[in-house]
């Protein structure tokens, strides 16, 4: 058995901060004491915390890619540096995220992602998000336009019996032709339908939640804008109390203002931070290919050559900071980034710091620095 003792941290549900210390055995989280109580517990190993926070790991149901790798590009490496990069930065599970291409190309990245699980050198697979093909031309962002096409329920059972039940989520237009069948398929499967790079009106985005689709992908980008008389698909999100949406935190896709409203209608149970981040993440400025287009990156934002957004470079611990520095309490926005999304990805033992969850912990310091990740009780990066 392995066993590991975390000394003196302190948590985001503390009213006034006080020593905690954590018993973790085969990768769970079995024991939370009080720094006041003697312990006569044999243990492998013990870690100091030094005050600092103990957060849940972060879990991201949006990454492309990270440190110069693109989980679009066949291989089981980008896979893996995507894993390093995600617990460097505090997020301990992950959706591997596809943009749209060719149905070759996308088997081979599910098949690199299912090579991958269970092997990750550091944050844990838990799934695959498709971003695509099934969106509207209208609303594409940096989608290549190329590749998008009307929903295709014979393709998506060909995608489906390759990846199996490790798809979890996919984001798709419900105006298009065989939108809302689409929808009513992927939940009876069990698979999250999510709405993005759609132009839906207000009547057609309540038909899609009537129909099963419970998310919104990157909440206000790559959607009809709202409007007094034509409302959209933000407005319809906001008046359903069942559907959960992500936002981009990183200070360039959403105003801060944006982001607190989103907080206000939406709540931390169903405000969902990512950073749909490119392989730019964690390399700086530069040019990158990305979804078959050249992407630059200027002063950490990705954009296209005709200043159409592409993706972010955004971190989970630097999306955590913002979201406060915007004005969220801390608590709410480490739900945001941990209890929320293992919530709506059904996840009961992650996201959380109980006995009986799996020891995905993070520590951070005040400034959203990470310390040091341990994922399912194991340390997978220490800050040097």
């Amino acid at each position: 058995m392995s066993t590991i003792l975390i000394r003196n941290v302190r948590f985001v549900s503390d009213a006034k901060p006080k020593p905690r210390t954590i018993l973790i055995r085969n990768g769970q989280i079995e024991s939370i004491y009080n720094d006041d109580v003697s312990f006569d517990i044999k243990t492998d190993s013990a870690i100091e915390g030094n005050g600092q926070l103990l957060i849940p790991g972060m879990i991201d149901v949006h990454i492309h890619g990270a440190d110069g790798f693109d989980m679009m590009d066949g291989t089981i490496e980008s896979v893996e540096a995507v894993s390093r990069a995600c617990a460097r930065t505090g997020c301990t599970s992950f959706l591997a995220t596809s943009v749209s291409s060719s149905l070759q190309d996308l088997l081979k990245m599910i098949g690199n992602v299912k090579e991958a699980a269970g092997r990750e050198p550091g944050a844990g697979l838990v799934g695959l998000h498709i971003e695509g093909p099934y969106l509207n031309v209208k609303r594409k962002g940096m989608q290549n336009e190329q590749y998008l096409r009307h929903p295709d329920l014979d393709e998506m059972k060909t995608i489906l019996e390759a990846s199996g039940s490790l798809l979890r989520m996919v984001t798709l237009a419900p105006e298009l032709p065989g939108g809302l069948e689409m929808i009513r398929f992927l939940k009876v499967q069990g698979i999250i339908a999510a709405i993005a790079h759609s132009d839906s009106t207000y009547e057609e985005a309540k038909a899609a939640f009537q129909s099963g689709a419970s998310h919104v992908t990157h909440c206000f980008n790559g959607m009809r804008p709202i409007h007094h008389r034509d409302p959209g698909v933000v407005i319809a999100a906001f008046e359903d109390s069942s559907v959960s949406v992500q936002a981009i935190v990183d200070d360039v896709h959403l105003h801060p203002a944006i982001v607190r409203l989103i907080y206000r209608e939406k709540g931390p149970d169903h405000m969902v931070l990512i950073t749909d981040a490119l392989q730019a993440m964690g390399m700086g400025d530069g040019t990158y290919l990305f979804g078959g287009h050249e992407v630059r990156v200027s002063h950490g934002v990705a954009t296209l050559s005709d200043g159409t957004l592409a993706s972010s470079t955004v971190t989970m611990n630097q999306a955590l900071g913002k979201a406060v520095r915007s004005g969220i309490p801390l608590k709410d926005a480490v739900t945001m980034a941990t209890k929320t999304p293992a919530d709506i990805l059904g996840l009961p033992n992650k996201g959380r710091i109980e006995p009986g969850a799996d020891a995905d912990l993070v520590l951070m310091n005040d400034q959203f620095e990470v310390l040091w990740t341990i994922v399912n009780g194991k340390l997978v990066y220490r800050r040097d």
